[in-house]
């Protein structure tokens, strides 16, 4: 017991004793007490028997009293966060500007000062189980008609960051998903919000982005989806293989799940990882003009017809096995879409990723991406977009990344270039 238990214990003792001393004091005549302690010997001792069997009982309640009174306390600190419940967290400043021509009315010239806030909750109820639950926040501005506002949120142009948020200074919640094993080999997975790479069963790229245009081997048709209503389904074998199918609807709140008129996106990926290398393809059919990607021209993301297409997308990676060499990280990908009931029909892109670590510090690394934004077939422009980076860290927790990066064409029309700088700081914990 702790010391405060330990006195209450002994002052309550003490209180029960007290009375039988105060008796005695009050006796008379000694002599007359040892005759009655003789003649009442038997008496007596059951009676001595009894009091310190109750005494005995008394203080064993009281004991147990305490004890459940500390069970309480202890439930009770415990109950403001769950032991099943892990959080981690980041908070990200971004400070930087473009240099863009100017018929590209939508991106601010202007050095801009953002931040992105992020928290992580996972929780287990069974132990291989998990809640998933993303926070998260930011300030940077959304789209208004008219005004140049959107330096680094910009999805047209691909000056989109990874670590951009427009919730406006609002705390919401961003993903929301529950998934559990199924046997030895599946797993499944549904949240009212969740995107559908995150319940595929291959990596299909190991580049870490500064743009969000550059992550999943190219953010376009084949992977680019949005957050929305939606389950999967993953098999994995001891091998290697991997084979995942999963659907989102971005209206399955309201329309209904699986309707033409809710925007569905159903993809089916197969792939096969090993420690230094992966491949993987993915087939993703797109109903009612789903055009949410990051990696796509707009002609490119135009869709006739009902508005379906076919989507299939290729990815690889390469890394060697030890990291600190010349030798660095590989990721490709390539995509292709077939718009149903449309002319101009076919559209592609192509990717390439290379990251080197450990070059000049441990845990450093050397970003280097390009590539040509999905494009149509009608376009007679070569789109293009490139970033390069440094990323070293102060400490275990915080990071620094200084970036450069840019586009030629990148919307799909001739003089839609763009360079522009932004020196990012994360804050883990």
């Amino acid at each position: 017991m702790k010391l405060f238990q330990k006195m209450l214990v002994a002052g309550t003792a003490l209180s029960l004793i007290a009375p039988v001393a105060s008796q005695a004091s009050e006796t008379v005549n000694l002599e007359e007490m040892n005759s009655y302690v003789r003649s009442e010997k038997k008496s007596s001792r059951i009676d001595s028997k009894t009091f310190l069997n109750d005494v005995k009982e008394d203080l064993a309640k009281i004991n147990s009293r305490v004890d459940g009174l500390e069970a309480r306390q202890n439930n009770f600190e415990a109950g403001g966060f769950s032991d099943t419940t892990t959080m981690d967290g980041k908070a990200v400043f971004n400070i930087g500007a473009l240099d863009a021509d100017d018929s590209i009315a939508a991106l601010n010239e202007n050095t801009v000062f953002q931040y992105m806030y992020v928290m992580n909750l996972n929780s287990s109820f069974t132990g291989d189980d998990n809640l998933y639950v993303r926070i998260k926040t930011g300030n940077g501005p959304k789209d208004t008609a008219g005004e140049k506002t959107l330096p680094f949120n910009e999805t047209a142009y691909g000056t989109y960051l990874s670590s951009a948020n427009q919730n406006g200074d609002s705390l919401k919640v961003d993903k929301l998903w529950y998934s559990m094993p199924l046997g030895d080999r599946f797993t499944f997975t549904a949240g009212p919000k969740i995107e559908n790479y995150y319940m595929h069963g291959t990596t299909p790229s190991i580049y870490k982005p500064v743009l969000k245009q550059f992550t999943l081997g190219g953010n376009a048709s084949a992977y680019g989806a949005s957050t929305s209503p939606g389950a999967g389904l993953t098999w994995t074998g001891d091998n290697g293989l991997a084979f995942s199918t999963n659907f989102t609807t971005q209206k399955g709140n309201s329309t209904g799940l699986l309707t033409n008129q809710g925007k569905t996106s159903w993809a089916t990926q197969v792939g096969y990882t090993q420690p230094q290398y992966s491949v993987s393809a993915i087939v993703n059919q797109k109903y009612n003009g789903w055009t949410d990607s990051y990696f796509t021209t707009s002609t490119g993301k135009a869709r006739g017809g009902d508005g379906s297409s076919t989507n299939i997308g290729l990815r690889g990676w390469w890394r060697p096995a030890e990291t600190g060499s010349a030798t660095p990280s590989i990721s490709v990908g390539f995509d292709t879409s077939e718009i149903d009931a449309s002319s101009n029909s076919n559209t592609n892109m192509y990717f390439v990723g290379l990251n080197w670590q450990d070059i000049f510090q441990a845990d450093d690394r050397i970003g280097l991406a390009f590539g040509q934004p999905q494009k149509n077939e009608s376009e007679t422009t070569d789109p293009f977009a490139w970033e390069a980076y440094y990323s070293f860290q102060v400490n275990d927790s915080v990071n620094v990344t200084p970036a450069i990066f840019g586009g030629s064409d990148r919307n799909g029309s001739a003089s839609s270039d763009y360079t522009g700088a932004v020196l990012e700081t994360t804050f883990k914990f």
